[in-house]
């Protein structure tokens, strides 16, 4: 399985560019909360950009809850004020892009709620995918490649596993720019990877025993170099 990483350069600024003409035409046509937008195919056409562009301004924008996507209907106002909804779009606009240490903090602090919640939860389903992910992870370290994706594939596991639809969105919606910097930043050298292969067997031994708190242990054992590294940086 691969992981496949958004081309970088000029997609944030065009997404930031699809979002301010999404809010420009609620506020022109007047919609409501409830309200039908047009459809990708229209918005790219009436914005001079990909559908793809345009789906993923909108998924931003659902992520906020500010519009609601429903599947063979289309994607609609979320039941907010107009008012309350350009404040928001505002802020989304003036976000800045996250640094380094701020990604590693959010990973940390999310997977230790994510790895709980798989070890509570997870089911065979689940620990297969782990397995072969733990796997591939190994077969690539012992054979000297770069296994980045494959490390980030199996917590990727487990946040799946976890249950939670939100955190495994902020999970997916963080994970390629960690990837991005961890190759930028040549964190994973072959001792550390290495030195992943058992932390991350045990941090699957726990999950597949289903004891959280032993689980949540292993994975602050597992980032605690990280951590030492972000803050050295």
């Amino acid at each position: 399985m691969k992981l496949d990483i958004p081309t970088k350069g000029d997609n944030e600024k065009i997404a930031k560019d699809i979002i301010s003409k999404i809010r420009d035409f609620i506020n022109h046509k007047n919609l409501e909360p409830g309200d039908k937008l047009p459809s990708e195919r229209s918005l790219s056409e009436k914005f001079g950009v990909s559908r793809g562009n345009v789906r993923e301004a909108i998924q931003k924008l659902e992520l906020y809850g500010l519009l609601k996507s429903i599947p063979q209907s289309g994607t609609f106002v979320a039941n907010i004020g107009i008012i309350a909804l350009n404040g928001m779009i505002e802020d989304i606009l003036r976000l800045e892009k996250p640094d380094f240490k701020s990604l590693v903090e959010t990973r940390i602090l999310l997977e230790l709620k994510t790895v709980r919640l798989a070890a509570k939860r997870r089911t065979p389903e689940d620990l297969i995918q782990m397995r072969e992910a733990l796997d591939a992870y190994t077969k690539k370290v012992l054979n000297g490649e770069n296994a980045v994706q494959e490390d980030l594939l199996f917590h990727l596991a487990i946040a799946k596993a976890c249950g939670n639809s939100t955190m495994n969105t902020f999970m997916l919606t963080i994970t390629p720019e960690i990837i991005t910097n961890f190759e930028k930043h040549h964190v994973c050298d072959i001792n550390v990877r290495v030195i992943g292969i058992k932390e991350h067997e045990a941090i699957f031994e726990a999950i597949k025993n289903q004891d959280p708190e032993i689980a949540k242990q292993k994975m602050k054992d597992h980032f605690r170099e990280l951590y030492k590294y972000c803050y050295n940086i």
